[in-house]
């Protein structure tokens, strides 16, 4: 029987430091997993289209609940296949609903929710993308809900007392990848 892949998810409101993080566990990853792959949620919702939990297409403004629950549910149906031909997968995403994370738990043989906890005066002061300090519309966290994730596999806070190597140094350690 054919060994299964490891999704590795890397799940927080936007400025937590989930790409950050996870970009640089997937450098030390890739040692040990050469063909392992790296997605990145930003990237994703624009090459991705929509599909319900069953794989109906939608055709949706893709900023409505339904277009990101599907696009969400898109993406890790895409990482299921993968892992299950074999091969590791970091993906950094917020990932909003509890629904997607509990379906990613029951269906993703290998799957390693990790939570990039931070204070909301963290995301304020970081706001790399201006999204707490514009205005905008439609920002998780802000104007639209977010289930906090109540059952990752870790959860990092990250609010500035250890550094990206540091947390990553941590990650590589709990999941025995050293």
């Amino acid at each position: 029987m054919e060994k299964k892949g490891t999704v590795y998810f890397f799940t927080g409101l936007a400025g937590a430091g989930k790409t950050t993080i996870g970009g640089r566990f997937y450098e030390r990853l890739k040692k040990r997993s050469p063909d392992a792959i790296l997605l990145d949620g930003d990237r994703m919702r624009t090459q991705v289209g929509h599909s319900a939990a069953d794989g109906t297409v939608l055709q949706l403004d893709r900023y409505t609940t339904e277009a990101r629950k599907a696009g969400a549910f898109d993406v890790f149906r895409f990482c299921k296949q993968v892992s299950d031909a074999g091969r590791d997968i970091v993906i950094c995403s917020i990932a909003m609903y509890t629904e997607v994370r509990s379906w990613n738990r029951e269906n993703i043989q290998n799957y390693k929710e990790i939570y990039i906890k931070v204070t909301r005066e963290t995301l304020y002061r970081r706001d790399q993308k201006k999204l707490y300090s514009s205005g905008a519309k439609n920002v998780v966290g802000v104007d639209l809900p977010y289930d906090e994730p109540g059952h990752s596999t870790i959860v990092i806070q990250n609010d500035g007392q250890e550094t990206p190597e540091e947390i990553v140094q941590k990650l590589v350690r709990f999941f025995g990848l050293e």
